[in-house]
């Protein structure tokens, strides 16, 4: 299966779920990887977007970024970032778009990521 930017990550959702869709080629390569290293995790992950993207209270693995990273931009609009950690480094960064009912998954990825150290 090729996935890249635009594309939905399977599969649709359902009835008062969320849709989560990759921003880029690269976040949906780095997916397909987290659910290769940590099916279970990224599982929880995607579950996490498909139901409560923005959590009343956040957690430590599933909260809004900070600073600069707290707002992303996505077709000149700017939505609230928020961040699940799936495994000790690997995290899902997503844009949560609440009028389309949209998660944009930014950035997926194994490692942790560079922009917050």
């Amino acid at each position: 299966m090729t996935l890249g930017k635009g594309d939905p990550v399977p599969p649709p959702p359902g009835k008062g779920e969320f849709e989560v869709k990759f921003t880029s080629r690269s976040a949906a390569v780095g997916w397909l990887e987290l659910c290769r290293q940590a099916p279970g995790n990224t599982l929880d992950a995607w579950l996490q977007m498909r139901t409560g993207p923005a959590p009343v209270v956040p957690t430590p693995r599933h909260h809004r970024l900070k600073g600069d990273l707290a707002i992303g931009t996505r077709n000149g609009k700017t939505y609230p970032q928020w961040q699940i950690e799936v495994t000790g480094g690997g995290r899902v960064w997503y844009l949560f778009d609440e009028n389309a009912a949209t998660c944009w998954l930014v950035h997926a990825g194994t490692g942790h990521p560079k922009r917050t150290e």
